[in-house]
This record gives C-alpha cells, structure tokens and sequence, in this order.
C-alpha cells in the first residue's frame, strides 16, 4: 500500500515478502520522476507485524506474543497471565515474543524458577534447610535404615541404598554370607587326602576292636577280622597307592 505524504512517497512496509516484491517492481517501473520521492523500503522490527517505518515506534501490526502500546509492540508476559501455564513440577520462563516450560530441580515438587531454592515444596528425601531444598542423608540419621549386620547403609541423592556389607553377597534379594564365618580344619582338603583320612579313622576303629577281640569277645573278633581283609584290599589296590602317594607328597 502507497499513500502521498507530502512531496514525497510514504510506503507502509509489510514483513510479508510477497508485499515487498508487489512494490519494488513499482520502484523499478520509474514511477517516481524524482530520487527525492523513493522512499528507502526496508523490513519491520521483528516484533511488527505491519508497520509504517523500521523504528520500534512505526509499528501497526504485532507479530503474536506482542501487544501494541504507544504505537511500539512490547512483549506480552506469558509467565505472568494465564495465557502460559506450564504442567506440574515445570516453571514457565518468559521470551521475547514466546515462552518456555522449563523443569523443576529434583528437590523440588512444583516451583517458581531453577534450583532448590525457588521450589514451592520439597521432594521426599530433601528438607528444607535454611530457604534450599536439601538432600537428608538417612543413613546418619536413621539407625535402622539398614537393619542388620549384613547390610551398610549408602547414602544417595534424595535417597538411600542398602548394600550388603563386607563378606556377604546378594542372592533373590537377601544378603547371604559369602564364605563360612569360621574356616574348619580340612576345609582346603583334597579328594585324595580325605580319602586317606577316612582310612586313618578306620585303623584307629580296628584298634579298637582288636583291643576288644583281644578279651575273647567272639562278636567283635569277627568284625575285626573283616576290617582287617577291608584295609588290606584297599592298601593291595592301585587306587590305595596313589592316594598314599598323594599324600605323603603334600598334594
């Protein structure tokens, strides 16, 4: 749109770009007779819309997110009308022209801005401490956090973990010893040593019975004969030579 403005040519410039090339080819077409008419055609402010200059003031039109006053578009601040409600635990934040929904600190639930000192309420596992949403550290101040002496207490953000301690192991769920609390005396025992062992208690068993056999007991005489013919084909055997081999090798 062109309208006369006293010697010379007033063109109401447009952030539209078809409106932009409708006018040059007028320029171009010589229909101004002098250079003093030809207005120079430049784009809007970024807030206008339409305007009738390129200073802030000439604005006719806002861009959305803008309100026209005193001829110059301002920004409009969603944050502070309803117009820019943001989802729970979300903070609006205000831009030129548009705003944004920015998330809460962790230790917040709802809030007015970033960081745990702008939250409306504090999360579980943070308190208020001084005008800060800070982290408890439950296991200084809980003694049963982690009942038992198979559990330690590990303190986190927000919260706390409970992990098994030293020489226990997690198995479904439940802290389980990792090895025996009190080694016994053959628990490094080998195969082949046990077996030695157990022929070492049945000799100390023939004795025994010998002693017994030796009093005329006819009953214990006879199992100790048998024992006896046990030990012995044991020994006689390949299997009894390299147990005692084993052995006596420390192996």
């Amino acid at each position: 749109d062109c309208g006369l403005s006293g010697s010379g040519w007033k063109i109401l410039l447009h952030k539209d770009q078809e409106v932009m090339r409708t006018v040059w080819p007028l320029l171009a077409a010589g229909l101004f007779s002098t250079l003093s008419q030809v207005a120079l055609v430049r784009g809007c402010p970024d807030s206008c819309e339409e305007c009738s200059g390129p200073q802030n003031d000439l604005c006719l039109v806002c861009q959305t997110g803008w309100t026209l006053h005193d001829n110059e578009c301002v920004d409009i601040d969603e944050c502070g009308t309803e117009l820019g409600p943001c989802p729970p635990n979300m903070y609006c934040f205000n831009t030129e022209g548009n705003y944004q929904c920015r998330g809460c600190d962790k230790a917040c639930v709802g809030c007015m801005g970033t960081g745990p000192a702008r939250c409306r309420k504090c999360a579980t596992g943070y308190r208020l401490t001084g005008a800060k949403c800070l982290d408890v550290d439950e296991c200084s101040e809980h003694v049963l956090a982690c009942p038992g002496l198979d559990k330690i207490c590990t303190n986190v953000e927000g919260s706390f973990r409970c992990d098994c301690a030293e020489g226990f192991t997690l198995k479904d769920n439940i802290c389980v010893p990792s090895s025996p609390y009190f080694k016994g005396l053959f628990e490094d025992i080998q195969d082949e040593e046990v077996e030695v062992l157990q022929q070492m208690f049945f000799g100390v068993l023939l004795c025994a019975l010998a002693t017994l056999a030796a009093k005329g007991d006819m009953v214990f005489t006879s199992i100790f004969m048998g024992g006896v013919a046990a030990m012995a084909g044991y020994w006689l055997s390949d299997r009894g030579n390299r147990a005692l081999d084993s052995f006596l090798k420390g192996h």
